[in-house]
């Protein structure tokens, strides 16, 4: 009867000790196990027919030749295009509110009514009026000729306005108006200057370049810059580097415009079976797909699929439409899509270069079907080994039980 005990006794002791063993809060982990996370949930949001899904359609390319010719340039506003001012003469200035002028009135002859009869030894036939801003009704005040409208006019339009209302009284008037501060001809430079400011323009005209001069030059590498131009509630953007070699681009600017100068790091991803997985910084002015790849390590010869090298970026849909892809299952207008290059074909590795990258593009190249297996066989493997030694581990566990018993 003691016998039968201590063996009941010794079954009870293995079974606990099997299912301690077996037990998923017993092995080492770094946090919860997905079906933790999952049951603990008190709201799932899942697709109901394909609850791992995304839900996200995109469209898979395979890099050719064909393909090349809608992605060999990057796509780029233009200033010249969108706002026009890069050919002829710089732009007028009129006069406008908060403007500071000076009124100069000329006679022909002492004895009239701004040059007196007795005035001597006086350099000069004219009479200079004190400086005086433009007001917010945009008036100008000349003593005799009244309040006279300035804003939004030239300054000759002006002058002949004055000297109009002059001539029945002072002897053959001439009037000249000269700017002192043209605060209403103005643009603002703001951004990654060294020194921003509100630049004042002139009649000479400034161009792009001109007035980011001015606010003391690029504070940020001219590779990596972006100069954005914002008039009229419309804006266009280019890169400096291609303002600068793009004499059309160099546009006069207008007063009110606003340009801003912004240091964009263009970045690319890159995962999977490549020397090195991260972020990567363009640094050069272009990148090609094969040197993104070279970056980022190359395709790893022990793990990778050459054949199955993906980028991965979104793309304007009329861009796929001109290629052929049929986009009508897509409503919105731009496409994630997926380009495929096989490495394989040696004529691939042309292609890749001449493939140009974007900002924020990603790269993933994918495991070969034989590192899949291996991954499998090696699971198994171990499978194996585990369940052959569980009757010697189960002998162990008996006869220590049976020492403590006895």
């Amino acid at each position: 009867m003691g016998m039968k005990l201590r063996r009941s006794k010794t079954h009870i002791l293995l079974l606990a000790a099997a299912t301690s063993l077996t037990s998923c809060t017993s092995l080492p982990s770094a946090g919860p196990a997905a079906r933790n996370v999952e049951a603990g949930a008190a709201v799932k949001v899942t697709s109901a027919d394909k609850p791992t899904a995304v839900g996200i359609d995109y469209a898979l390319v395979d890099i050719n030749k064909s393909v090349l010719s809608y992605v060999a340039d990057d796509t780029q506003t233009s200033l010249a295009q969108g706002f026009g001012g890069g050919r002829g003469g710089a732009p007028s200035l009129p006069l406008g509110a908060g403007d500071v002028v000076q009124v100069a009135i000329f006679e022909s002859q002492s004895g009239g009514l701004f040059i007196p009869s007795d005035a001597g030894s006086r350099p000069g036939n004219f009479v200079s009026l004190p400086q005086q801003t433009i007001d917010h009704s945009g008036n100008v005040s000349v003593p005799y000729a009244g309040r006279i409208r300035a804003v939004g006019r030239s300054v000759e339009a002006v002058q002949q306005e004055i000297e109009d209302r002059l001539a029945s009284r002072a002897i053959e008037p001439q009037v000249v108006i000269t700017k002192i501060s043209s605060r209403s001809a103005q643009a603002a430079v703001l951004g990654d200057v060294r020194q921003p400011a509100k630049i004042e323009l002139t009649e000479a005209g400034e161009r792009i370049l001109d007035v980011i001069s001015e606010a003391g030059g690029l504070s940020a590498p001219g590779i990596e810059t972006r100069v954005t131009l914002q008039r009229g509630g419309r804006s266009a953007t280019v890169q400096y580097d291609h303002l600068v070699a793009t004499p059309s681009e160099n546009i006069y600017v207008a007063p009110g415009d606003t340009i801003l100068v912004d240091r964009e790091r263009r970045t690319y991803s890159a995962f999977g079976a490549s020397g090195l997985n991260g972020r990567f910084d363009f640094e050069e002015s272009k990148l090609s797909f094969g040197e993104a790849l070279a970056k980022a390590g190359g395709v790893l010869d022990s793990r990778a699929d050459p054949a199955q090298v993906f980028l991965y970026r979104v793309v304007p849909k009329d861009t796929l439409a001109k290629m052929g892809v049929n986009v009508s299952r897509f409503k919105s207008e731009t496409v994630p899509v997926v380009f495929r290059a096989n490495m394989r074909d040696p004529s691939t590795l042309f292609a890749i270069q001449k493939f140009p990258m974007q900002d924020k593009d990603i790269i993933y190249i994918t495991n070969a079907d034989s590192v899949e297996l291996l991954k499998f066989l090696n699971i198994v493997n171990s499978v194996s080994s585990t369940a052959a030694g569980v009757p010697s581990d189960a002998v162990s566990i008996r006869d220590s039980v049976e020492s403590l018993t006895n």
